[in-house]
């Protein structure tokens, strides 16, 4: 590495660190989709909304919001114990529930796919399967996709859902949930209720505003926006942080939101 290179790394570190302390902060929450599962204590009842407020955290984020509360109105509140314990009438309010493409039959099958991983398993994170020696979550969300779509009656349609490197895809939303779901920092916004899974494993959530943001700053290369371009991202943002690159993803999401020097 050459002296102005490891400058100019030096110098990204101390922006994007600083950035970090300016958006990881607990008014971030608010309008944001993981103000949702906030409004929980239970574990299982915050992974439930987690999920569902990633599925459905596209479109307007507004809305986005709006409908994931409405879809957790439906579970009365009590995600899990719905979850588990829910009686044919109290399914039917979801035939009709719809945000964008996503409508009443994804709805009914991720409620029938989270009742069979909760009847075997204590927690999602069981369902993700992260191995020690994994450098990144990629093994992970594609056996937890695998999983979630095992029942003989998963609907075709509704796999486009749940994103999965196995198709290639950067898996925003996903590893937008797992960001929530594995990092603690003490700031109050992520959760950090899982333990398997190390932040050093978790890939950067890759959408519109942290992509622009990151071939602005050259910390990304690849030109199409899928699985490779996010983990290339967040081997660059290794470099800055080994141990919790995702942390900037509150930084170059901020910038982008912002407009902050890259218009």
């Amino acid at each position: 590495m050459t002296h102005k290179k490891r400058q100019y790394i030096a110098s990204l570190k101390d922006f994007l660190d600083e950035k970090v302390s300016q958006f990881n902060r607990a008014h971030f929450i608010e309008n944001d989709p993981i103000s949702i599962p906030h409004q929980y204590t239970k574990k299982q009842d915050i992974e439930i909304a987690a999920l569902m407020a990633s599925v459905l955290a596209w479109g307007q984020r507004v809305t986005a919001i709006t409908n994931t509360k409405e879809f957790l109105h439906r579970m009365d509140g009590t995600p899990h114990d719905f979850v588990l314990h829910h009686s044919q009438k109290e399914l039917k309010p979801f035939s009709d529930f719809k945000h964008r493409t996503f409508n009443g039959t994804d709805a009914l099958y991720c409620i029938e796919a989270l009742r069979h991983i909760y009847q075997n398993h204590h927690s999602l994170e069981d369902a993700f399967a992260i191995r020690e020696s994994d450098e990144t979550t990629e093994f992970a969300l594609t056996h937890f996709h695998q999983l979630f779509f095992s029942l003989d009656c998963a609907p075709a349609r509704t796999k486009k859902h749940l994103s999965t490197p196995a198709r290639k895809s950067a898996c925003k939303r996903m590893n937008m949930f797992l960001r929530w779901m594995v990092r603690n920092d003490d700031r109050g916004v992520d959760f950090g209720l899982w333990k398997k899974i190390k932040p050093s494993q978790l890939v950067c959530p890759l959408d519109v505003h942290v992509e622009r943001v990151a071939r602005k700053l050259n910390l990304l290369k690849k030109q199409a926006a899928n699985w490779k371009a996010a983990v290339e991202l967040t081997q660059a943002l290794r470099i800055l942080d080994p141990r919790d690159p995702v942390k900037y993803d509150f930084a170059l999401f901020g910038l982008g939101i912002e407009g902050e020097i890259f218009n």
